[in-house]
């Protein structure tokens, strides 16, 4: 019974371990979340007010550009897929995931060949256990990306949809990430990011009586797609880069809190039993005294007679 005792004892102190570091991890994610969603909030105008600038660019000239012109027939399309680096966060890559293999298989069914950009180690580990073909990836920053490492992925997307398709370019990028919808919500979709929609830029605009202006270009319009081009993906990529961090914090937290009070129910059905077992040690030790003290009274009683 005594070493039944000490190995109820012996995971309590293993649980209570597990639970202190549980509940670190809960803290530093829940002060993480709250500078992510800050950033978030920081960076989302930057790219609205890019988006309608590409927009009014494209809707008030006739210029082709691949900011805004679709392939008559598209044959091939790029898929960014945002992970994080680390696990610990509930189904927050695996949803992630899944949503990617969702839009690469429409894509697919749409007969269009697909090239597969990830970041993060989750995703990496993930096509490389079931030996798919990924054609960049990246990782290091998933947990604080900057706007440096933004640019350091939107680089190859931008070669690809600048190139012709026979060359190894695509004539569509699109990027699956998390949404930071609330601390309790948050939301694995996908993007169209080129060609841009102007007919959903235009929707968006309509309900608040906006009307964009008339433009002069010098030198051309097609000059200013160019130069917005690569502003444009890069602020997507890193408006996307901040949603899922702050995405990945909050689902860290939500599993780190979950996993303390499973510790805590855990050390509780723990100490019940330690105490029941030490109940019936005592129970025992009390039963043999008085067993033994019996024997020895009817042994004296004995030898009197």
């Amino acid at each position: 019974m005594g070493a039944q005792l000490r190995v109820y004892k012996r995971r309590i102190r293993s649980v209570t371990a597990t639970k202190k570091i549980t509940k670190a991890m809960e803290m530093i994610a829940a002060s993480r979340v709250v500078k992510a969603q800050r950033k978030v909030a920081a960076s989302a105008p930057y790219a609205t007010e890019l988006t309608r600038a590409v927009s009014a660019v494209g809707t008030g000239s006739n210029t082709k550009h691949p900011l805004t012109t679709e392939a008559e027939t598209a044959t091939r399309a790029a898929v960014l897929l945002l992970t994080s680096d680390r696990g610990l966060a509930g189904a927050f890559n695996s949803n992630a995931i899944k949503a990617a293999e969702q839009l690469t298989a429409r894509l697919e069914a749409e007969g269009k060949e697909v090239d597969t950009y990830i970041v993060g180690r989750r995703g990496l580990a993930h096509y490389n256990f079931r030996e798919r073909k990924v054609a960049d990836s990246w990782s290091g920053f998933t947990d604080e990306p900057t706007y440096a490492d933004a640019k350091k992925v939107a680089g190859p997307l931008i070669e690809a949809i600048e190139k012709d398709t026979a060359e190894g370019g695509v004539d569509e990028l699109h990027i699956v990430f998390t949404e930071f919808v609330s601390m309790m919500t948050q939301t694995a979709l996908g993007d169209r990011l080129l060609p841009l929609s102007l007919d959903e830029v235009a929707k968006e605009s309509a309900p608040k009586g906006e009307i964009l202006p008339l433009y002069d270009f010098e030198p051309s319009a097609e000059d200013v797609l160019d130069a917005l081009l690569p502003r444009y993906v890069e602020s997507r990529v890193y408006n996307a880069l901040l949603q899922s961090a702050a995405s990945k914090h909050a689902a860290t937290r939500r599993a780190m809190k979950s996993a303390t009070d499973n510790a805590g129910e855990l050390i509780e059905t723990l100490s019940r039993l330690a105490n029941a077992a030490r109940q019936a040690e005592i129970t025992q030790e009390i039963s043999e005294i008085v067993g033994g003290s019996a024997a020895l009274a009817d042994a004296t009683a004995g030898s009197d007679r």
